[in-house]
């Protein structure tokens, strides 16, 4: 799987090649369109001679089988997302977003989104797990537990990073324990993190730029990049 954040079809081409000459293949199983974070980023995606047409392209020339999206932002540019797909009769086959025990309480993807991807059947890829560590810091949670929250999602993946063997080793744990936690457990879960959730102080990656890497770097989208700062509405 690899992701490519140009929203021209020009620049989009040119990431898939060197997606494939960097990972010496003549195909990848999964692209999804990186860092969906405004609003007007479906529409340019979407639009004429935008990055939809060359994906759409590479798949029907074998080099990519599967197309989706990502985003951490806030759920409400991923159902857009998903709205003005069908409004081109595009069905997208996965889409990667955040699934932890501080987003049921914040602009919620699992309450908001999840429902309609298991609905349409989108191929679901939770992350953020952790937040990059900075729910750990709320001192409510273990990443255990937060491993064991997100694989209790209806997910198809949970996406983790590993950056040593003892995270590799905390992984690996999760998964060796884990039993799929019903409703009481997920309650119990997360009321230990209401208090300190809701108004995203862990969530970073919703409520700040400091995850939004293509507002750092608005020539890796290509093209006129209007409006490239602005961030979903702070409401949820």
């Amino acid at each position: 799987m690899t992701k490519i954040d140009g929203r021209t079809k020009e620049v989009a081409e040119r990431q898939i090649e060197t997606s494939l000459e960097r990972l010496q293949t003549d195909h990848i199983d999964l692209v999804q369109h990186h860092e969906v974070i405004r609003f007007d980023d479906p529409d340019r995606i979407f639009a004429d001679g935008g990055a939809m047409e060359a994906t759409i392209a590479a798949k029907k020339a074998g080099k990519i089988r599967y197309i989706g999206f990502t985003g951490h932002k806030d759920p409400h540019i991923h159902l857009y997302t998903l709205k003005v797909a069908a409004e081109h009769g595009f069905h997208f086959d996965t889409v990667q977003m955040p699934l932890n025990v501080m987003d049921a309480h914040f602009r919620s993807f699992a309450q908001m989104v999840l429902p309609e991807l298991v609905k349409e059947e989108i191929g679901v890829l939770g992350m953020k797990s952790m937040g990059d560590g900075v729910i750990l810091k709320s001192k409510t949670v273990s990443p255990i537990e937060c491993l064991h929250y997100a694989l209790s999602l209806p997910t198809s993946v949970v996406i983790t990073g590993i950056d040593k063997p003892e995270i590799l080793d905390q992984g690996i744990e999760a998964v060796k324990t884990f039993q799929p936690m019903n409703r009481d457990k997920i309650a119990q879960l997360l009321a230990k993190t209401k208090d300190v959730a809701m108004a995203g102080k862990y969530e970073l990656f919703k409520t700040s730029s400091h995850f939004d890497s293509t507002a750092k770097h608005p020539d890796w989208l290509g093209g006129d990049t209007p409006n490239v700062h602005a961030l979903a509405p702070a409401s949820s």
